[in-house]
């Protein structure tokens, strides 16, 4: 399927290094800690964060140097166009919830809260694409609106080629399952340190290094319009409970 049209435009009218519409909020609950709701193109997705708090659970051991970090992924059952049957516990959100935690606990400094417990809850409201990275994503403005430190904002963002020649930033879901291999990312964009990194099938060598920089430069677009909303969201805003503003691109 060509994913470019003659007028190097893609199937939702961005160009090929273009990022989908985001929309995000910080506090839009009142009883997590923290908690924001983000939207990147149609993919929508909540994530409270609870903690830091004594460790739960007697199967749980409790680090004496830093915290543990509890994440939880599931998508609702009216997230994508058919009902999900099992919405929470499927193998797929397993792994999706062992990449999070992964990913998140590298950003956070575990070390300030040993002996203690932080939870991550993340939840697909609509499925478009880019699930995970918009989950990284809305889950570090719920970490930052809780209060917790960071090393560093921790940003998600996929890579691809269209028309199998043409770097092709952001992918939707309708490019995910009709265009070529794509690379997801998660990176520190200020230290341009990578996380994660994962390949949907294979680049060739000569594509693979354009593909990444153009992913890493997706991170560093995302990082901006974040910190922009936290930044308006703790000057105008100023407290958890208060939906007020919009903010993005």
């Amino acid at each position: 399927m060509e994913l470019l049209s003659e007028q190097g435009l893609r199937l939702d009218g961005r160009r090929p290094e273009e990022l989908r519409k985001i929309r995000c909020k910080l506090g839009v609950f009142e009883q997590p800690d923290g908690s924001a709701y983000l939207e990147q193109g149609n993919t929508k997705v909540l994530a409270a964060v609870y903690g830091p708090h004594q460790v739960r659970g007697g199967r749980v051991k409790a680090n004496a140097d830093s915290a543990i970090v509890n994440c939880q992924y599931s998508m609702a059952t009216f997230s994508t166009g058919e009902r999900k049957r099992r919405p929470r516990g499927d193998r797929k959100s397993q792994e999706m919830t062992s990449h999070l935690k992964q990913a998140l606990t590298a950003a956070i400094k575990t070390e300030i809260y040993p002996r203690s417990q932080i939870d991550i809850f993340l939840e697909v409201l609509q499925a478009d694409g880019g699930n995970y990275c918009c989950c990284i994503n809305a889950a570090t403005l719920a970490l930052i609106d809780a209060g917790i430190p960071i090393n560093e904002y921790v940003v998600g963002c996929t890579a691809s080629l269209a028309n199998a020649s043409v770097p092709m930033l952001d992918i939707s879901h309708l490019e995910e399952t009709t265009g070529g291999p794509s690379l997801t990312i998660v990176a520190m964009p200020l230290s341009k340190k990578i996380v994660v990194a994962e390949m949907l099938e294979r680049f060739h060598v000569d594509q693979l290094e354009k593909i990444l920089n153009l992913a890493l430069k997706g991170c560093q677009q995302i990082h901006a319009v974040l910190d922009a909303a936290v930044r308006n969201h703790m000057t105008e805003i100023g407290s958890a409970s208060a939906w007020g503003q919009t903010f993005g691109t």
